[in-house]
């Protein structure tokens, strides 16, 4: 990711595209209504926006017509949920294919799938599950951006597995070579992204407080607790 301009047959952009569509139209109503009600929450949406545009412009060369780079999406997903990243990343992608030549117009759509739909939906689904155990919300956070960036690879491996099967073995073979060639440069830099991403998260802890218990990704009765016992410890 991302798949280059022009790469994919035609039949398979169309299909990727058509895919990719509905996740996009779900989440310009999920971020019209977030702007609407919450106007206090555009800052922060432009920064989650911003974290992916910047990680997800660092290329690293990797399978031909593709390349390795972190995905941004975790973060954004955790905080807004997968439908307004999905926005989030199609504006990214978009700005990356024409200012950048980073992707491309005709291979939007496969991008989009694998970058803004799959992976902020992997990694909100590993972050959500993860916290339902009680698991430490660092720990959650990391393990949702590396399951996010991975997750996103994971997805190009099978679109260009499906455009170029090999002519020996088809798709799996195909599957097989690009997956393994990926992981090479993709699961350290997922560890990489995991770790900043919780670096992250760690100073919005103590500059947006109020806005993380809004958004649930702090707990309020546990934000109160904390007060209350440093206000003891004040007084004390």
């Amino acid at each position: 990711m991302h798949i280059a301009e022009g790469f994919l047959p035609p039949a398979h952009a169309i299909a990727w595209s058509v895919a990719s569509a509905p996740f996009v139209v779900q989440g310009v109503r999920s971020l019209t209504r977030e702007v609407r009600e919450h106007p206090e929450s555009t800052l922060l949406l432009g920064a989650s926006g911003a974290f992916t545009f910047v990680l997800s412009a660092l290329k690293i060369p990797s399978v031909t017509g593709s390349c390795s780079h972190p995905t941004g999406t975790g973060l954004g997903a955790i905080l807004f949920r997968p439908p307004i990243m999905a926005v989030l990343g199609t504006i990214t992608l978009l700005f990356q294919a024409l200012l950048l030549a980073h992707g491309g117009l005709t291979t939007l759509g496969a991008n989009v799938f694998s970058l803004a739909v799959v992976g902020p939906w992997a990694g909100y689904g590993t972050y959500r599950l993860l916290k339902r155990y009680e698991v430490p919300l660092m720990v959650a956070v990391f393990c949702g951006a590396f399951v996010a960036d991975l997750s996103t690879y994971c997805v190009t491996s099978v679109q260009l597995a499906l455009a170029f099967p090999d002519p020996g073995t088809g798709f799996l073979g195909a599957l097989a070579k690009f997956g393994s060639i990926f992981a090479v440069t993709q699961i350290p830099l997922a560890v990489s992204e995991g770790l900043l991403t919780v670096l992250v998260m760690r100073l919005l802890k103590q500059s947006s407080k109020g806005e993380l218990v809004r958004l649930g990704v702090l707990s309020k009765r546990k934000q109160q607790q904390s007060a209350t016992e440093v206000g003891t410890g004040a007084g004390a």
